[in-house]
């Protein structure tokens, strides 16, 4: 059966900046060579669902619908199923919890979940532990189809399905922490069995498939009523819990392969620093048209390269050197970027000042940002630059669903990701074209327009500033309060944050007297500086942007190793999700299960652990051995 590729976007040649070239990397990439879904019900006769999405007449994109991928999960284990359904909500640990509270049993059945608050390859892993033979994702009309459907209206059609990779870690497959180059006669890779004993590939089947599919299988579905809050729209059938009496036939072979993928570079060599790297990112990939998920963001790159050349035809050269990056692979589970920071590792631990990454530039109205916290006064003074930004929201870089994981959590790089709006309902679906940006995402295309202003702003600042415009009293300040929340969740536990709070109030000391220590120097830029204030400034700066990496530790976390860095993360249980601590919160979790000496005891080294790392930035950052 012949293999169906992803279309992927030929590589943008940054044209308008010279000095560009490409790396090219031997990656494991998934296809779908067949899908099938059968519903057997008692009442009924046997139904086969298409898992077919359909395009509107009136959208210019549906005459190239052809060449959109099929419906599937990237890295979805082959296999097939038969099996009665049982319904789990979001997929999540509590909702398995609750069915198991209330007496239903999924093991060996296909668990019905819908798409919503958790990564989907979490869903399926879930539902794997939990004993079900499959899996299907669906798009619920309560969550994604609100009001009246594209291209009428902004929301998700009936038959619109979310493709996506249920992969459970980042970078290539087979090659975890470390690379491959294309060509390379001789590279380690580790096998498809050995990435399934790890659990980051899956060992049960699944499909993602349209909320319409959804609500004919909950037809299907009876037993106990499903709690309230478990339920459809209104109007929708009353969803049951399970399992059966209807009965699915599950069939998914997919086709593991390795292919070469490309990244692209544009670099503006700088002209005092030259081996001082911002680095701003984006990916060109997408599962279908990609208005949004990515081409937004590939287009205010490509928009912001235009002006830096305009910049450079006027005799601008940036103090410090600019690499644009666009990505390949980061829908597979954030290959392009991962494997060039894994190759390039130990230049970009010595070297990178910043990562600013836009995946999508825009989903809609207001701009949302998520940072490492010495980056939150240059993003207010930036934002404050652009019309169109009337409020800033900022949060944190800890969930890892882009192409900044790999720079900030793996070798602790300072980094920005930034977007208009907060999410869309036809999220990687055929219905995600330039029709709907056109009328729901940005009419007057003004956002793409800021988000470009924005991030170049940002990138000039970090670039072109004598001193580094970081502020660790806004760490220190972010990491009290981090402290604070994780205690509270703690509280009566055999724990101490004491030594947490310690060092914590050591980086903050650090972060008042380096503030002071820039402010000296910078009234001395009012005069001729010396060479010997230029050495200062150098020696500061690399301070300032070392101090970032102290927060990893080279054992990660326990458990998931390639995560290094000890203050922001994933959620064990949600890649999406972003945790503060996340080693002393899964550690907290796991104790709070067992509840024994040895598990609290493994709490408070963790707790230790994470102070030790704060100890070490503050030395960092006040730049003298104790």
């Amino acid at each position: 059966m012949k293999t169906l590729s992803p279309p992927r976007m030929s590589s943008p040649p940054f044209l308008f900046l010279p000095s560009s070239h490409s790396t090219f990397y031997s990656t494991l990439l998934s296809f779908p060579v067949h899908r099938s879904l059968s519903l057997f019900s008692p009442s009924s006769p046997p139904f086969h669902f298409s898992l077919t999405q359909i395009p509107s007449p009136s959208d210019p994109s549906s005459t190239s619908f052809s060449l959109t991928v099929p419906t599937f999960h990237a890295y979805a284990h082959t296999g097939s199923v038969r099996a009665p359904l049982t319904y789990a909500y979001y997929g999540r640990v509590e909702d398995f919890d609750k069915l198991g509270s209330l007496g239903i049993n999924v093991t060996g059945t296909v668990v019905l979940a819908r798409y919503g608050k958790i990564y989907r390859g979490d869903i399926v892993k879930n539902a794997q532990d939990a004993g079900a033979l499959g899996v299907l994702v669906y798009s619920d009309y309560e969550d994604y189809a609100k009001g009246e459907a594209f291209p009428a209206g902004p929301w998700l059609p009936q038959s619109g399905v979310q493709v996506g990779s249920v992969f459970r870690a980042i970078g290539d497959p087979t090659t975890p922490g470390w690379s491959c180059t294309a060509g390379e006669e001789e590279c380690e890779r580790v096998s498809i069995e050995e990435i399934v004993r790890r659990g980051d590939m899956l060992s049960v089947p699944s499909l993602p498939i349209s909320g319409k599919d959804g609500e004919e299988l909950h037809k299907a579905i009876g037993g106990q009523v499903a709690p309230d809050d478990w339920r459809g729209r209104e109007g929708a059938p009353v969803y049951r819990l399970g399992p059966g009496p209807g009965v699915v036939n599950l069939t998914y072979i997919g086709n593991e392969t390795l292919r070469t993928i490309q990244n692209v570079f544009a670099v503006i060599e700088g002209r005092e620093e030259p081996d001082r790297y911002v680095l701003l990112g984006n990916h060109r990939d997408a599962w279908t048209f990609g208005a949004v998920d990515p081409n937004s963001g590939t287009a205010a790159l490509l928009e912001l390269s235009e002006r830096l050349y305009k910049l450079q035809k006027k005799g601008w050269k940036p103090r410090r050197t600019i690499i644009l990056c666009n990505w390949d692979a980061e829908e597979y589970g954030l290959i392009g970027s991962t494997e060039w920071v894994e190759e390039n590792r130990e230049l970009l631990t010595s070297r990178a000042v910043a990562y600013l990454n836009v995946d999508s530039a825009v989903y809609g109205p207001g701009f949302y940002v998520s940072a490492t916290p010495q980056l939150d006064a240059l993003l207010i003074e930036a934002s404050k630059m652009v019309f169109l930004i009337t409020y800033l929201h900022i949060e944190r870089l800890g969930g890892g669903g882009t192409d900044f994981a790999a720079f900030v959590q793996h070798i602790g790089v300072p980094s920005i990701d930034m977007a208009f709006g907060d999410g869309y309902p036809v999220y990687h679906s055929i219905y995600d074209d330039y029709l709907w940006m056109e009328k729901f995402g940005d009419p007057m295309f003004q956002r793409h327009v800021a988000a470009a202003s924005v991030w170049g702003l940002v990138a000039l600042r970090l670039a072109d500033d004598e001193i580094l415009p970081f502020n660790y009293i806004s760490y220190a300040t972010e990491l009290k309060g981090n402290a604070k929340s994780i205690e509270e969740e703690a509280a009566g536990c055999p724990i101490s944050f004491s030594p947490l709070y310690k060092s914590i109030e050591y980086l903050k000391t650090a972060a008042v007297n380096v503030n002071a220590e820039k402010q000296a120097l910078e009234e001395k830029f009012w005069g001729l500086s010396s060479r010997k204030d230029k050495s200062k400034v150098r020696e500061l700066n690399d301070r300032l942007m070392m101090t970032e990496r102290a927060f990893t530790d080279r054992e990660g976390l326990s458990g998931r190793e390639w995560y290094k860095h000890l203050i922001y993360g994933p959620s064990k249980y949600n890649d999406y999700d972003s945790k503060a601590y996340p080693g002393i919160d899964d550690a907290i979790e796991e104790a709070k299960k067992s509840n024994t000496t040895d598990a609290w005891r493994f709490v408070q080294h963790e707790i230790y652990r994470v102070a030790r790392a704060v100890k070490q930035a503050s030395l960092v950052l006040n730049g003298g051995l104790t």
